[in-house]
């Protein structure tokens, strides 16, 4: 299985991150995608890449995107933003080399504010992802008047890319498969009484459907309240191949082969 989206650099993981690693290993995770969310993480992100690679042969083997998330555009340090973004994220991505797949978490959340810098940074993202050949790994949350808008101007098509815990609903997955994207879905998907979610993975186009646990956020439903991990994208592909009438195995097959032919550059 692929956790197509996991923050497993961040304080929250700290204290085991190692335990966390082997129980992703015991459920069956091969692959694990950490995006950064702020430049200042950038380099110790690039060196703990290392948790799945530099001749360590176990599962899962961890991927990383570098980018800057839309709710800490506000918060950003003067040395962080820099007028050369797109530049300063070329030079990171190629620093890291093949750990680094993509370009992100990158997008626009309405319920941050300065809009009007969020989108320029946004904008930066996208176009030094088609100087990379990159796909991106893109949030987007109440923002979905615009972002299509700016994914269409900028061809973001070019390289294509994923909407994390795709939060659009069904009636925009055509508009965004159009621009070259795959759609990821969380915990959300095993909640009861979940509508929209379900809804959307219905929906999705088989092969571009992915899975993730945005953890240690949106826990599945057994865990619910509490921090999220990798291990528990098992839970997400069954509450994915439960909406969809098919058994767990063949989905995590799916969204596996679905997730290493969007990050072309993923190696074993």
């Amino acid at each position: 299985m692929f956790d197509t989206h996991c923050h497993l650099d961040i304080e929250a993981f700290d204290a085991d991150r190692d335990a966390v690693l082997a129980r992703a290993a015991a459920a069956g995770v091969t692959d694990i995608l950490v995006p950064a969310i702020r430049p200042k993480t950038w380099p110790a992100l690039i060196e703990a890449a290392v948790w799945g690679r530099a001749g360590n042969t176990r599962p899962p083997v961890v991927h990383i995107a570098l980018g800057v998330h839309p709710q800490i555009v506000p918060e950003l340090e003067a040395n962080e933003l820099r007028d050369d973004l797109p530049a300063q994220i070329i030079k990171a991505m190629r620093d890291a080399g093949m750990t680094a797949v993509a370009v992100g978490e990158c997008g626009l959340d309405g319920g941050t504010p300065d809009h009007e810098r969020q989108e320029a940074v946004f904008r930066a993202h996208i176009r030094a992802a088609r100087e990379l050949a990159k796909p991106l790994v893109i949030h987007v949350l109440r923002a979905h008047d615009r972002a299509p808008v700016i994914l269409r101007e900028e061809r973001a098509h070019e390289v294509g890319g994923v909407l994390h815990s795709y939060s659009g609903g069904e009636q925009l997955i055509s508009v965004y498969r159009d621009l070259g994207m795959a759609f990821s879905f969380a915990g959300p998907v095993t909640y009861e009484n979940a509508r929209k979610p379900i809804e959307a993975a219905l929906a999705v186009p088989a092969e571009l459907l992915l899975a993730e646990t945005d953890a240690p956020d949106q826990a599945p439903a057994a865990h619910r309240g509490g921090r999220s991990e990798p291990a528990f994208v098992a839970d997400v592909i069954a509450g994915l191949a439960a909406a969809r009438g098919v058994e767990a195995a063949e989905m995590a097959a799916l969204t596996t082969a679905n997730a290493r032919r969007v990050f072309k550059d993923f190696r074993d």
